[in-house]
């Protein structure tokens, strides 16, 4: 089960490498371990398309490294990742990017708005952290980043980047992609300078149970999709 766990994990890194939704060795994802007290994560150095699952780590929740050829992470890794598995059972997948139009909508006082079909699945859904430099310690940035994340599995950080969460690995990927899908139209719609026309919000809470109970496995005909491509470049 670990195995498979840091297969689909290399597998993410991959995919997120082949959208552009790396950001040189500064993003990270990571999965919970078979062991719920641990979670699997690259090492600090190197690019997305290079991970694979005999170069991931299995981190413990306060960032010591159990298992693993390399033996350094990037230490705001450990405090977001850790944190929030400490805080939150029912995840099994945190991704933590820093794309330019999701940097962009973080930024702004409104944030994501409902002006299309991507950030419906977000709508009244996400939650919002305000930008505290490097996540360097867990017991204060830790502790607020989990406070502010909730019951939530979406969060934009301020002037940074996002936190997409999953129960599943796929899930996550779900969320990120569909994430920076609705921040690129978003840049795209305000750039214009014209009034911008927002859905009713009956729409909107319609729309958001459609798209989230489309279907039973939550993103995860698109992860095969996904796969199969990356399985193509090999």
């Amino acid at each position: 089960m670990s195995d498979m766990r840091k297969t689909n994990l290399a597998y993410a890194y991959r995919i997120l490498a082949h959208l552009g939704l790396d950001d040189h060795t500064y993003a990270h994802l990571s999965i919970r371990s078979e062991n719920p007290s641990l979670f699997h994560i690259y090492p600090f150095g190197l690019l997305f398309e290079e991970v694979t699952a005999d170069s991931l780590l299995t981190v413990s929740q306060v960032g010591e490294i159990v298992d693993g050829k390399e033996k350094y992470i990037n230490q705001t890794g450990y405090v977001i990742h850790g944190s929030i598995y400490k805080a939150r059972p029912d995840i099994q997948a945190i991704f933590h990017i820093h794309s330019p139009s999701i940097i962009a909508v973080s930024s702004l006082k409104e944030g994501l708005l409902p002006i299309n079909q991507w950030a419906l699945h977000f709508y009244n859904n996400v939650a919002y952290h305000d930008y505290n430099s490097l996540a360097l310690d867990s017991s204060t940035q830790g502790k607020q980043l989990m406070e502010d994340l909730a019951d939530k599995y979406v969060m934009l950080l301020r002037h940074h980047g996002s936190i997409t969460c999953g129960r599943t690995i796929q899930e996550a990927l779900f969320y990120t992609y569909h994430l920076e899908k609705a921040c690129q139209a978003q840049c795209l719609t305000l750039a214009m300078k014209k009034e911008v026309i927002l859905p009713a919000p009956a729409i909107c809470d319609q729309a958001v149970q459609d798209l989230l109970s489309f279907e039973a496995d939550l993103g995860a005909r698109d992860w095969a999709a996904w796969v199969r491509l990356i399985d193509r470049a090999k």
